[in-house]
């Protein structure tokens, strides 16, 4: 049940109201967006939902946030002094909007620095590579490697390689990566990124070159992190931009009788040279304010973002839009008025990046808690407009969203079947039983940004961050008031 009746407003289903015309304040007139919002939308059925997405659609809470998180502080790398920044800017922030029990939990995180960094192929085509380290690989020996290259046309044909078949070489991996408006392409590209030179090192290469794990046609690598298996010798690896990892492709498949074919045995060498440091043990934190329920505070929505970002742009995109988002939702909430009877808390996670490390220090901290969270979801996914709203598993979790999502239509929201974690950094709660929500989100063009120094504020177009904000607030609200606490019996 929710609070209002909607019989005696069915009526004003008929009306429109036109988004277009609900500018951000103080956006530059020559702005350039990608995500252009022309639609026309019903005016909400339920009236307090009105208040709010009257709010949130005039207003530009969740883009001005985004814009100052970017600016004032920029890249936030895990435990690093601009993520420590990034705290004490959420502190502040939290406080200037009018939250409540506004906090900080550190917690640990190993840090690790980039450098210098640089590939050059010195035959048979000598040229400079544009690449990046991915976050954790170890350095070359000073000076360098050089070595000849192997290719592999994927991660599959580099797992399918002897072991001992690589020794002194360096293993290229190529592979696209396929656009998706939900990313469903990032899961099977990322796997060179994640084990890529695990893999190599167990075949006995040298290092590892992996085409970039995006969907852009820029010559700007994707960045990202990786992950070593302790039992294995640790290479260096670094990503290439897709126009290089074509470049390489196109020398690979030169002089094969026109067939188009590869030649994995053609000679290539490559030199290297990655200058990354390992910083050893950093501080990190999640930052963390509510608004207090009315009837019910100890019942909590959760709903979060992640605050580091990679330090190649500014994290605009992954995840400043994130954290403008969801602190923007539940500052329209507080502007409304309107009281919500279950507390809101937003997460601000530390080190996501790196390895979900303030997910689960989150869930830690709160596992005695952790039966009192009634809902939980994340905005992690850029700032493209939300077009689904998706449950988890469980019978009452699916009754729960299913009863709300009517309620989202005239944002373009329908129902989406099949479950979700509620986002990455959700997934400790939802492992632990909590139950979750997702708002999915347009990520056509995501990947083209995503770890790259092309993650700038001006990517994010201010009416998809207006329906952000307002779907968010929609949700925060509907979930206070339902009669439902989402978990089977």
């Amino acid at each position: 049940m929710f609070p209002l009746s909607r019989l005696a407003l069915m009526a004003t289903t008929i009306l429109t109201m036109t988004v277009v015309g609900c500018e951000a304040k103080d956006v530059p007139e020559n702005k350039t967006v990608n995500h252009k919002v022309e639609t026309t939308t019903e005016i909400a059925i339920n009236p307090e939902i009105q208040v709010l997405a009257d709010i949130a659609l005039n207003g530009s809470h969740g883009y001005d946030i985004t814009r100052s998180l970017t600016t004032q502080i920029g890249p936030r790398l895990a435990g690093t002094p601009q993520e420590a920044n990034a705290r004490i800017w959420a502190q502040d922030k939290f406080k200037e909007l009018g939250f409540a029990n506004i906090r900080t939990e550190s917690f640990p995180v190993k840090g690790w620095a980039r450098g210098l960094e640089s590939a050059t192929i010195v035959q048979p085509y000598p040229q400079n590579l544009v690449i990046t380290a991915l976050g954790g690989s170890v350095a070359t020996p000073t000076g360098g490697i050089q070595a000849p290259v192997a290719y592999f046309e994927n991660y599959e044909a580099l797992i399918d390689a002897p072991i001992g078949s690589l020794e002194g070489k360096i293993a290229y991996v190529s592979g696209k990566m396929i656009k998706h408006r939900d990313g469903a392409g990032y899961g099977p590209a990322n796997q060179k990124r994640r084990t890529g030179a695990t893999e190599a090192a167990k075949r006995g290469a040298v290092a590892v070159l992996i085409r970039s794990v995006g969907t852009d046609t820029h010559r700007m690598p994707h960045t990202g992190q990786m992950r070593y298996d302790e039992t294995v010798k640790k290479i260096p690896i670094a990503a290439l931009s897709a126009p290089d990892a074509d470049q390489l492709d196109r020398i690979f498949a030169m002089d094969t009788l026109n067939s188009g074919k590869i030649d994995k045995s053609k000679d290539v060498e490559i030199k290297l040279h990655l200058d990354t440091r390992d910083l050893g043990e950093k501080t990190s934190g999640n930052v963390m304010a509510e608004i207090r329920g009315s009837e019910k505070p100890d019942e909590i929505i959760l709903i979060g973002a992640h605050l580091d970002s990679w330090d190649l742009g500014t994290g605009a995109i992954d995840d400043g839009a994130g954290v403008g988002i969801v602190m923007g939702a539940a500052k329209v909430l507080m502007e409304s008025g309107l009281k919500p009877k279950r507390t809101i808390r937003v997460v601000l996670y530390g080190s996501e990046e790196v390895g979900l490390v303030g997910a689960f220090a989150y869930a830690k901290a709160h596992k005695d808690e952790l039966g009192n969270h009634i809902l939980a979801t994340e905005s992690d996914f850029g700032a493209g407009r939300i077009y689904a709203i998706q449950a988890g598993d469980t019978d009452a979790n699916i009754a729960g969203v299913s009863a709300m999502a009517p309620e989202f239509s005239f944002l373009g929201i329908e129902p989406k079947q099949g479950d979700t974690n509620g986002g990455p950094d959700i997934i400790p709660l939802n492992a632990a039983g909590v139950p979750t929500v997702r708002l999915n989100q347009d990520g056509t063009d995501y990947f083209d940004l995503h770890h790259t120094p092309d993650d700038t504020f001006d990517k994010i177009d201010p009416q998809a961050m207006q329906q952000n904000v307002a779907s968010y607030a929609t949700l925060i609200w509907l979930a206070s008031e339902s009669n439902s606490n989402f978990r089977d019996k």
